[in-house]
């Protein structure tokens, strides 16, 4: 007895709160999920940063070995001066860095920022940058965020939402299951036009990069992750890239439009029937309710204007009384005339 009421009322409980339940569980799968990539990426690069630590350090001491002129203070001082000038966009190795603040890298940089991809290797050097720099973002990143929404909403109309409506037309097929298609086959073609070859052009013109690095720059880039690790036309030598400010100009395309489809292919994603059954989950019930009931009313108010839009072309039908007001118009309006017998016709009934 005792058992049947327990299982009873968690079973009431569980149904009364399933959608905080799933919530709550999400919680638990993201922090999890947060905890296992910590742990890989420690595992994984720890061994590699220690090792590097160590050949800094021989490096160092082989190089206050070979010239004892040179103090352990001043080299320290002068790798923590070009460390800081380094973290600022502007290197010492041959001084080559003249181009970080002309047009067309000035609009690389204003690009990255507006769209938050921020890769860190070109920074605002005086307090009048710093300052602008925020004032400008205030009023950018939301002025970007609507552009590219105005945009990525226009392009879906096209891409995705036509196409799904004619072939579920066309060829009669259940439409979840065929935007689940179509939003697989335009992850793979957005994936191809913007992650593969984009990589292989990469890889021939940047000649430090191999083809992992030109695809994780692009990935990163296109994700507004923006490590800043690795950035396109950073390379000293003149013979590689001959025309380094079309380059940058052709980056900085490449990396709007490149965005642009990424958010195409993420709404698509999230206008999946899968995926907002998956998100109604974790709604709450009021929310639910309150959902419903909009639902009833939008309905409601099409139903009863389309009512009016068919009763206002209907024709008009007067009522009985109407009819009989009319009748006796009619009447009175035609005067009485007695009808002639025929004297044969008279004969014969008398």
């Amino acid at each position: 007895m005792v058992v049947s009421c327990t299982h009873g009322w968690c079973a009431r409980f569980m149904d009364r709160h399933q959608s905080t339940l799933n919530l709550a569980l999400l919680v638990v799968g993201y922090i999890l999920y947060l905890l296992i990539g910590a742990g890989i990426f420690s595992a994984i690069e720890l061994p590699y940063e220690q090792e590097l630590r160590r050949e800094l350090r021989e490096a160092q001491q082989d190089f206050l070995s070979n010239n004892p002129c040179v103090s352990q203070a001043r080299l320290e001082e002068l790798l923590a001066r070009a460390l800081e000038a380094s973290n600022s966009g502007v290197s010492v190795l041959g001084n080559d860095t003249n181009r970080n603040w002309d047009f067309v890298s000035s609009l690389f940089f204003t690009s990255t920022v507006l769209t938050t991809t921020g890769y860190g290797h070109s920074v605002p050097l005086s307090d009048e940058g710093k300052a602008f720099c925020i004032f400008y973002s205030i009023f950018g990143i939301p002025v970007t965020l609507f552009f590219l929404t105005v945009v990525v909403q226009r392009i879906m109309a096209v891409v995705t939402r036509r196409p799904v409506s004619y072939f579920h037309r066309r060829w009669a097929m259940s439409k979840s299951k065929l935007a689940a298609i179509h939003a697989t086959c335009l992850a793979l073609i957005i994936a191809l036009l913007f992650l593969i070859i984009p990589a292989w052009i990469f890889v021939s013109l940047e000649s430090d990069w191999d083809f992992l690095e030109s695809l994780y720059f692009c990935f990163i880039s296109l994700t507004t992750i923006g490590l800043g690790d690795y950035v396109p036309g950073e390379t000293h030598s003149k013979e590689a890239i001959p025309h380094p400010t079309l380059y940058r100009l052709a980056i900085t395309i490449y990396l709007l439009i490149g965005l642009v489809f990424v958010l195409v292919v993420l709404e698509t994603c999230c206008e999946l029937p899968q995926m907002k059954r998956l998100s109604h989950r974790f709604y709450q019930e009021k929310v639910k309710e309150l959902d419903s009931e909009t639902t009833n009313i939008i309905n409601s108010d099409q139903l009863s204007e389309t009512l009016d839009h068919v009763t206002n072309h209907l024709p008009v039908i007067p009522s009985v009384s109407e009819q009989a007001a009319s009748l006796q118009r009619d009447n009175k309006s035609t005067p009485y005339s007695a009808v002639s017998v025929s004297p044969t016709v008279d004969n014969k009934l008398r």
